[in-house]
């Protein structure tokens, strides 16, 4: 590819990455169910150990409403390419959760995105630290994290698939 070709291919992915809209959705919404099933289905796949979301740390649709807490799905075009959501705890913090874009959308800054309004929310919710925890096999999700100010902390929770928990004090 010459470096045209390879400025050209960049910048129609810089635009695809403007064109996504994330905003607040029903957590039981089609689109929303749509999204975390595709998540569960790609966890299953690519845990050691499969996935069981009944094994998991809760993310019920009542923890995702508020004042309780809040699901976001990335679109391109229309079409649902990413979610995630925040669990809003006592004590100023906040817990993301369900952080997933789908295959096809990866690359473009969407996981990005989706944190960066995520993080927004919290700061509305009046929230001051937020906390997460991934898998190993997440290589991406931990860079992310990590370039996103995320610290690598002890663990503050008993989630049977995590290998990392992170922290992330807001700054208002």
């Amino acid at each position: 590819m010459d470096d045209h070709q390879h400025r050209r291919q960049h910048g129609e992915r810089d635009a695809l990455a403007g064109a996504v809209r994330i905003g607040v959705e029903a957590p039981d919404s089609a689109d929303a169910r749509w999204c975390l099933d595709q998540y569960v289905r790609e966890l299953a796949m690519r845990f050691d150990a499969g996935f069981d979301p009944a094994r998991s740390i809760s993310a019920n649709p009542d923890e995702l409403t508020p004042p309780a807490g809040v699901f976001v799905i990335g679109r391109l075009d229309g079409r649902p390419i990413g979610c995630g959501a925040l669990k809003v705890k006592p004590d100023g913090i906040g817990e993301i959760k369900r952080m997933w874009v789908c295959a096809d959308a990866r690359g473009l800054g969407i996981g990005r995105q989706l944190l960066t309004a995520l993080e927004a929310l919290a700061r509305e919710f009046g929230l001051v630290t937020l906390r997460l925890e991934t898998n190993r096999t997440l290589s991406e999700a931990q860079a992310l994290y990590r370039a996103s100010g995320y610290v690598e902390v002890a663990s503050f929770n008993d989630e049977a698939y995590a290998h990392h928990w992170f922290e992330k004090v807001l700054r208002s």
